[in-house]
């Protein structure tokens, strides 16, 4: 009941908070509680893989955990999608609200199960997971949106991006896994990740304004 306990800490708060706010606020406060939700949800459907195939531990956090997480994260942004059809940016803030929730919640069930840490440590760990996380969970959104006007595609895009969300979340818990210079890689795999996607986000801008 430990993850459960923590759990009800953290939302309960966010639900309370909903009676209170409106527009944006609600909004961002209802993903980040799905990501939440979606955090806690994915550790019992990794247990329960765990015990059906048999993988240890470390085998788990590379072979399932990406495939269960990133799955899990998708949930409340396809339904989001689906059913309320929502503006491009709406999408992508609803996305990040809910990879920050899961982060979050991962986050601080890791260091209060640990016990103490070095700050250097829980700080570099913590910004990676929180990048990583919103980065994966944004992935998704964010090529359904480059490709607006091929809505007959979706089905297609939908799945290899989730291919290559599961496969870049599982090499960052590869590298993580292991002492040295494969952690530090690992840790700075999403930081990397971020600028890079930034820059391109950037060109992009200046390619379209000086067609206009």
């Amino acid at each position: 009941m430990l993850a459960e306990n923590y759990f009800l800490c953290m939302a309960a708060p966010l639900a309370v908070a909903l009676l209170f706010v409106k527009g944006g606020a609600r909004r961002f406060c209802t993903f980040f509680l799905a990501g939440l939700t979606m955090c806690l949800l994915s550790a019992y459907v990794g247990s329960f893989l765990v015990s059906v195939t048999g993988y240890s531990v470390d085998d788990a956090a590379v072979y399932i955990t990406p495939i269960s997480e990133e799955l899990m994260k998708m949930m409340p942004l396809l339904f989001y999608y689906l059913v309320f059809e929502p503006e491009d940016k709406l999408l992508l803030s609803a996305a990040a609200a809910v990879g920050a929730g899961f982060a979050t919640f991962e986050n601080s069930y890791y260091l209060l199960s640990i016990g103490s840490a070095a700050l250097d440590y829980v700080l570099i760990r913590g910004l990676a997971v929180g990048v990583m996380h919103t980065i994966c969970s944004m992935a998704v959104p964010m090529v359904l949106i480059l490709f607006h006007d091929e809505k007959h595609m979706n089905g297609v895009l939908m799945t290899g991006m989730t291919a290559v969300v599961v496969t870049y979340h599982g090499l960052y818990n590869l590298l993580v896994s292991v002492p040295g210079i494969s952690r530090v890689l690992g840790y700075g795999l999403p930081l990397c990740t971020v600028v890079g996607i930034l820059v391109l986000v950037r060109v992009r801008k200046k390619i379209l304004a000086q067609q206009l």
